[in-house]
């Protein structure tokens, strides 16, 4: 047997060559393994209803997939974390159910391809427009980081689908943009800025009805696309006024990078310390993490100083780690605070 869940003991069997555990728990590389002594399983204690990725160590350094168990992860970057659920993992009731099946109901997406200038290489994205889009109508706009990731793996653009045909939202285009190295795009670097402003931007508004007002642009991403999203907002508030951020890398500063590697388990937290001195007061931001990531802690200050501040946001823990199962989870209530319907639900 793989794992084995016994209330909130997970007891994890290594395969053959197996030399250590890591997952979650260890914060996958930033902590040490958990070493495999004589081929014994090893028992974990964790929260009632969490969602636990974990993989095992080859005698090559390597992390492997788990052989003797089929639960995937949704990772769309790593093929060998596996998942074990302590109990039931407390999935949002607007996943649940099939996705609108009319044609009406359901959103179109359009692709973008063109030649960076301020990052040199092909770049590309998508741009979802609502069911029912009106070329008369100026839309919210959210420009996504991760932009493959979001469309593909997190399904926002369903997402948005499902909570538009129960009217909890109102309609929104949403921008996906992939990064082409995000280590270097998404790092607190102020060039980000100008290839959204530059490039992203002008593609998009001379083709979409979008809003061109700061407090119609949003920005969203996951931890680097998260770091990047509220650094950029609050540096040019004037230009974006809403951001989500899941799983913020917020454990970052300007002189955490030492050529192609980042620090984000050292650095400091220079952006909250900025926010302190400055504070974002105009614009509105979601907030989430998991409780089992390294980056709970800064997340939680983080949140914490927004409060402090008196900056208008929402924040939201969720019981599983740094990873797309979490992300997807917490879309629903970031879609949710962002875009609630005006004027209250209709029936």
């Amino acid at each position: 047997m793989a794992v084995s869940v016994a209330g909130t003991r997970v007891t994890f069997t290594p395969p053959t060559g197996a030399t250590a555990l890591l997952g979650d728990f260890t914060d996958w590389i930033k902590q040490a393994p958990l070493p495999v002594i004589g081929g014994q399983p090893m028992t974990l204690t964790l929260p009632r209803g969490a969602w636990v990725e974990y993989a095992w160590l080859g005698e090559d350094g390597q992390p492997f997939a788990d052989p003797d168990n089929p639960q995937r992860s949704l990772n769309p970057w790593w093929n060998y974390p596996r998942a074990a659920e302590v109990g039931e993992y407390p999935r949002h009731w607007l996943w649940q159910g099939d996705a609108p099946a009319s044609p009406s109901q359901r959103g179109e997406a359009h692709r973008l391809a063109w030649d960076g200038e301020v990052f040199p290489g092909k770049r590309r994205g998508y741009v979802y427009t609502p069911p029912n889009y009106d070329l008369a109508q100026t839309y919210p706009v959210y420009y996504v980081q991760d932009g493959v990731a979001f469309y593909r793996t997190g399904r926002l653009g369903e997402l948005l689908d499902r909570a538009l045909a129960h009217n909890l939202i109102d309609p929104a285009v949403l921008v996906f943009v992939e990064p082409l190295d995000r280590n270097a795009e998404y790092y607190l670097n102020d060039r980000y800025f100008d290839f959204l402003l530059q490039e992203v931007l002008p593609q998009v508004e001379v083709r979409f009805p979008v809003s061109r007002e700061a407090g119609g642009r949003g920005l969203w991403g996951a931890s680097l696309g998260g770091l990047i999203s509220l650094s950029t907002a609050w540096q040019h508030p004037d230009v974006f006024g809403r951001v989500v951020s899941h799983s913020g890398a917020f454990i970052a500063s300007p002189q955490g990078r030492h050529g192609p590697q980042i620090d984000t388990t050292t650095a400091g937290e220079w952006l909250r310390e900025q926010l302190q001195l400055r504070p974002p007061t105009t614009l509105k931001i979601s907030l989430d993490t998991g409780t089992l990531e390294w980056l709970l802690s800064p997340n939680r200050r983080m949140a914490a100083a927004l409060q402090d501040l008196g900056v208008p946001h929402q924040y939201r823990e969720y019981p599983s780690g740094h990873n797309w199962v979490t992300w997807q989870n917490a879309l629903p209530e970031a879609l949710l605070y962002m875009q609630e319907r005006q004027g209250g639900t209709k029936f």
